[in-house]
C-alpha cells in the first residue's frame, strides 16, 4: 500500500487531503513540527517534521512513496535529497500562481514558492506543481471588522480575483496523489468566477443578511493599516498586485470542472458555509 506523507497537516488544505486519502483507504502519515497537536482521523500516523531540522527527515520519510508538500524554502534541498534516498516516487507541491509573475524571484510573495519549485526541479523527484491563485478563505481577514460592524477599508475595492474554495484545492490535490491525469503537470488553479473585493463583500453581506459598508482609502492609509500585521515588502507587493488587478476581470484558469469533471465550488457557497466566522459571539 502506498504511504503518503502530508506536510502542513494543520492547514485547511492539508487536513482536507488527509481526510480524503484516509477515507479512501490509503495509508497516510501527517507531519508537523508539533505532531502531538495534530487532530487527524483514527488510524492516521503522526510524525515530527520541520524542514529546517533535517535530522527528522529519515524517520518521517521511511516507507513513504508520495509527499504532499507545503512550500518552505528552509531545508528544501536537504529534504529533496532525503526524499530521493528514501525512495519517494512523487511529490505534489502546494505552490502559488505568483511564481508566474514577471519578477517572481524578487517578489516576497512569489519567491517563497519559487525557491521550492526550483529545488524540486533540480532533483530527480517526479513532481506535480499545484499553483492556486487567491483562496476564498483569504476573506477571513475581514472577519474581525465585519463581526464588529465596522466598514471594510480598502485602497483597491474593485480589484478582481477568482478565489478558489479550499475544498476544491483539496480535491485536486487528492486526485494528483491518487490518479495519473495530473502527474507531472503544473496547473494554475482558480475559482470559477472573477469577483472584485467589493463583490465578495456583497456576497458575504447577503449570506449574513446585513450590510457590510466598504470605504475606499488612500494607498498610504492602506500601507499603515496593513503594516500593523505584515512586513512592509509584503504590503507593497499586495498593493501593487491589487492595483494591477483593478483594470478588468481576473482570468479563470483550471478548476475542478475541467480537471476533475465536476462543478467548481463558488465563493457564494464558501460564504454560506462560513457565516459563523464573521459573527461575533
Amino acid at each position: 500500500m502506498t504511504t503518503t506523507l502530508v506536510t502542513g497537516a494543520r492547514g485547511k488544505v492539508g487536513q482536507g487531503v488527509i481526510a480524503r486519502l484516509h477515507a479512501a483507504g490509503h495509508s497516510v502519515r501527517a507531519a508537523s513540527a508539533r505532531p502531538a497537536d495534530l487532530t487527524v482521523p483514527d488510524g492516521v500516523e503522526r510524525t515530527e517534521l520541520a524542514l529546517d531540522r533535517p535530522e527528522a527527515f529519515a524517520a518521517a520519510l521511511r516507507g513513504v512513496q508520495q509527499v504532499f508538500l507545503y512550500p518552505q524554502p528552509a531545508g528544501i534541498h536537504a529534504f529533496a535529497e532525503a526524499a530521493e534516498a528514501a525512495g519517494v516516487e512523487h511529490v505534489v507541491l502546494l505552490s502559488s500562481s505568483s511564481v508566474l509573475g514577471p519578477d517572481a524571484e524578487n517578489d516576497p510573495l512569489a519567491s517563497h514558492s519559487l525557491l521550492v519549485e526550483r529545488a524540486l526541479a533540480g532533483s530527480r523527484l517526479n513532481c506535480t506543481l499545484l499553483r492556486p491563485d487567491a483562496f476564498a478563505s483569504n476573506s477571513l481577514g475581514w472577519a474581525d471588522s465585519i463581526g464588529r460592524g465596522l466598514p471594510i477599508r480598502l485602497a483597491h475595492p474593485d480589484a478582481h480575483i477568482a478565489p478558489i474554495h479550499p475544498e476544491d484545492l483539496a480535491d485536486i490535490a487528492t486526485e494528483a496523489l491518487t490518479g495519473s491525469s495530473l502527474t507531472g503537470s503544473a496547473p494554475t488553479l482558480t475559482g470559477p468566477a472573477s469577483l472584485t473585493f467589493r463583490e465578495q463583500l456583497a456576497v458575504l453581506a447577503e449570506a449574513l443578511g446585513r450590510e457590510i459598508p466598504v470605504e475606499r482609502i488612500s494607498r498610504a492609509e492602506a500601507e499603515e493599516q496593513m503594516g500593523r500585521h505584515m512586513p512592509a515588502l509584503v504590503v507593497t507587493s499586495l498593493l501593487d498586485l491589487w492595483e494591477a488587478a483593478s483594470h478588468g476581470p481576473a482570468p479563470v484558469h483550471d478548476t475542478t470542472l475541467n480537471l476533475l469533471g465536476r462543478p467548481a465550488r463558488t465563493f457564494q457557497q464558501w460564504a454560506r458555509e462560513n457565516t459563523a466566522a464573521f459573527t461575533r459571539p
